[in-house]
């Protein structure tokens, strides 16, 4: 047990599926577990174990931002020695080609964050997800006919719509990247430097190019489809 999570280390499984919003990790298990239970509730953030066709796996909140991401997929690598995480989370899309809706697989996260810096004294401003896990979830989507964009993202320390966009976009890199987030690159620097397995699966929820406005039902049947294909990567 350690100061954020409670569970005991035989309740966390070996595979971990991480939304931001540990409410959606209730709503995850509620629907697509059997047998689950509630292994921790501290700070509210809420994970669960249970099994999904057969294979065990937990379900854990992330928060949101670079330094939450690092305090939990730190302690389930370093602590409960889980082997592989796979965030699901949503975006915002900064290239034409993505839509509202659509979903993103990343390859690699670019961020100007100084995590590394104070984690390890490294200077890094690209980190990769893991290429097995990422090989099995294209096979799944493909097998799904799930569409997938797979590339680099951004990951922000500032929420970038509450921010002057100029100002914002002339810090961003200037190779293609995709969509704007929060969390993939503590999750994958954090995995590389424990020697684990990361991937990071994103629905693009708006967009600077495409002003769909989606209900609350579309955005939920949308979060069903990413949901179900990290699941279905795993088991």
């Amino acid at each position: 047990m350690t100061a954020h999570n409670e569970a005991k280390y035989e309740d966390i499984a070996k595979t971990v599926i991480m939304p931001g919003d540990p409410l959606r990790a209730k709503y995850i298990a509620e629907h697509y577990l059997e047998d689950y239970r509630l292994v921790n509730k501290i700070r509210a953030m809420y994970a669960y174990t249970g099994k999904y066709k057969g294979k065990e796996v937990t379900i854990m909140g992330s928060g949101m931002g670079i330094a939450s991401m690092g305090i939990y997929c730190y302690e389930l690598f370093h602590f409960y020695d889980v082997e592989q995480i796979i965030r699901i989370g949503t975006c915002g899309s900064h290239d034409k080609e993505i839509k509202v809706l659509d979903v993103i697989l990343a390859e690699k996260s670019y961020s100007l964050t100084n995590f590394e810096t104070l984690f390890n004294d490294d200077d890094i401003d690209v980190v990769y997800s893991d290429d097995e896990l990422n090989k099995k979830i294209l096979e799944v989507a493909s097998k799904k006919e799930i569409p997938l964009h797979y590339g680099q993202v951004v990951t922000s320390d500032v929420f970038d719509v509450y921010v002057d966009k100029e100002k914002f976009l002339k810090h961003m890199p200037k190779e293609k990247y995709l969509a704007v987030e929060m969390e993939s690159y503590a999750l994958f620097y954090l995995a590389k430097l424990l020697h684990k397995k990361a991937s990071c699966l994103l629905t693009c929820v708006d967009s600077m190019y495409d002003k769909t406005v989606i209900s609350a039902k579309e955005r939920e049947t949308a979060l069903d489809q990413m949901i179900e294909l990290a699941l279905d990567s795993i088991s």
